[in-house]
Order: C-alpha cells, then structure tokens, then sequence
C-alpha cells in the first residue's frame, strides 16, 4: 500500500475511508509501525505480510489484525521451526501469543493454516503447475485483503486469495501473473 513517507501521509490523511490495511516490509518500519497505530485506532483490519523478514516489535504486533508469513517468516518470528502441520499450528498460536490476532502461515504447494486465535483450519492448495513464484505472496495476500475488504469470513478470503496466488505461479513475471476476479473465481468455482 505504501511504497514511501509520501504515500503513507495520502493513506494517513484519508484512513476513515478503508475498512483494510495491508503492508509489507519493503515500506520503512517506523512507516509500518505507525500505519498500523493508525489502523487500531480506527478500527481498521490491518494485515501485515512480514515480508522481507525483518525483527517485529511487540508494539508492532499487538496492531496487527492478520499476519501472513510463510513458513520460514513464521518460523523466524515464533521461534519454533515448521517441519509439518503441527509445528505449523504451535507455531501459529506463539505468534498470537505476542499479540497478533489471527495468523495465516503459507506454505506453498501445502496450501495455507489459518489460526484465529482459538482454531486452526488448513487450506488445500490448487494443484497447478508452477513457473514462476515470484508474485504468489503479493497477490495473496491482495486477494485476501479483498476479500476481507468485502465481509467475507476470514476462511472464505483465504480460499478466494490461495486461488488467487495459484493462477499467479503458472505466469511468468511479478505484476503480469496476478489474475482477474474473473479467473479467480472461475478457478473457486471449478
């Protein structure tokens, strides 16, 4: 959302128009930790994809509505190593015992676990052939801001964003992979 100290003064001056943050940390951190003061003080849903991994202040994580890391960012941030599902899970529920309030941890072709603080749910991946990785994260984690943007649940986001991040890897390229509503929801619907 924010790529500079100029953008995130445009997101700052109009907050009390969007139901969803989302951030990732390719913004500056004082940037990040801000916004995300910004979002619990509106109200606001505010998704961090801690990407690239970087240190998260306790601060930082008691703002956060929903992180999204992968299994090595889950891994760095929980301290516990995801070998399976149940490392996965344990790792989850550490992550929301520093603050955060849901967790969604990706994990490639095993499809995603989403942990609300209480339960945990995994979600099949699409079985597609991969080409190319390199925008999976971002459009997931856009669709899933949509789709949390739209009142679905967190689960029925989650299935709209993984199918998604799988159109996205069979298409060469970072923005020229990510998909249209269309296809996405043709490949839900399928």
């Amino acid at each position: 959302l924010c790529s500079t100290d100029k953008d995130s003064q445009l997101v700052i001056k109009d907050i009390d128009k969007y139901d969803v943050v989302l951030v990732q940390l390719e913004t500056p951190m004082d940037t990040v930790e801000h916004i995300g003061e910004l979002a619990t003080a509106h109200s606001l849903k505010f998704i961090l994809n801690p990407a690239p991994a970087a240190h998260l202040s306790k601060e930082l994580l008691n703002n956060v509505t929903l992180l999204t890391p992968n299994e090595t960012e889950a891994s760095a941030i929980s301290g516990i190593e995801i070998v399976d599902d149940e490392t996965a899970v344990k790792a989850a529920e550490a992550i929301t015992k520093a603050g955060v309030k849901m967790v969604i941890i990706t994990m490639g072709g095993r499809g995603s676990l989403i942990y609300d603080g209480k339960t945990a749910e995994f979600i099949p991946a699409f079985k597609v052939k991969a080409v190319d990785t390199t925008a999976a994260g971002d459009v997931f984690n856009a669709a899933l801001a949509v789709g949390l943007s739209e009142g679905k649940t967190l689960v029925e986001a989650a299935k709209l964003a993984t199918a998604a991040s799988a159109i996205a890897v069979t298409r060469l390229g970072a923005q020229p992979s990510a998909p249209t509503r269309n296809e996405t929801e043709e490949l839900l619907n399928n």
